[in-house]
């Protein structure tokens, strides 16, 4: 019989919680991180597989995501859509750290994805096929270019308004690396093409939302995309995300005998 990887997963969280109960060590704190479930219809999820040298989440499904930036937080930054202020209701974080969350998610996404959630301020066409924006990606993944001050020296505006939020995950206490994670839902911008574009994977891929349950993932990525598949299509998920309480995190917890979330 065919090995289920959920459960495989659960029982490593198990015994790293087990043997952090064990130790009395003190939590690490948990550094502020974004994540999108990058969508195209009818209802398709592009996902990367971590390679196993990586220090968190090595060989597991993931989402695009990745810590917050310093420069993330650039104030003069515009928004094509919700503003810091709205952001900052939604997401329970005041205007300046609600902008640095939601400019970290699409940085994230244009980093791992190649995918760019901006459009010109001048309302014109936004074309990616130009060699040279192979060469402004990497230097924003490489940490030489801020993502924010591309956008602007671009004449670009962020596309808030293709973004959604979708729930908020903190990493247990028994791990030694841990994120504060808000989970944002997005479509694939028409014209926009997405591909495999960071090492940090060694596979990525779009599936059927449906069709991801035999792959090996954390639990928050699990989880969301079984919220996911209760939905008929990207438009319903969009629409759904409206109602979503992004504020109020999942904490798992190791009791002594399980891990509840």
């Amino acid at each position: 019989m065919e090995a289920d990887p959920g459960a495989a997963v659960e029982a490593r969280l198990l015994e790293a919680a087990r043997r952090f109960a064990a130790s009395g060590a003190q939590p690490v704190p948990a550094r502020a991180a974004a994540t999108v479930v990058l969508l195209r219809p009818p209802m398709d999820v592009f996902l990367l597989r971590r390679t196993s040298t990586m220090a968190f989440a090595a060989g597991m499904h993931v989402f695009p995501g990745g810590s917050v930036d310093r420069r993330d937080a650039a104030a003069d930054l515009p928004f094509a859509g919700p503003g810091p202020d709205e952001w900052g209701r939604r997401l329970g974080l005041p205007a300046e750290a609600a902008r640095a969350v939601v400019c970290a998610a699409a940085r994230e996404v244009f980093e791992e994805v190649g995918v760019l959630l901006a459009a010109p301020v001048d309302g014109g066409p936004l074309d990616l096929r130009a060699p040279d924006w192979e060469e402004r990606r990497q230097r924003v993944e490489r940490r030489e270019t801020g993502f924010a001050e591309l956008l602007q020296r671009e004449g670009l505006l962020l596309r808030t308004d293709l973004m959604r939020p979708w729930g908020r995950w903190i990493t247990p206490e028994f791990e030694p690396r841990r994120y504060d994670t808000w989970f944002f839902v997005a479509e694939l911008p028409a014209g926009q093409v997405s591909r495999h574009a960071t090492g940090e994977a060694d596979e990525a891929r779009w599936l059927p939302v449906a069709g991801t349950a035999g792959l090996t993932m954390l639990p928050p990525t699990r989880r969301t995309l079984d919220e996911l598949a209760l939905f008929p299509d990207v438009a319903a998920v969009l629409a759904a995300a409206g109602h979503r309480d992004a504020a109020h995190p999942v904490q798992p917890r190791f009791t002594g005998e399980a891990i509840e979330y």
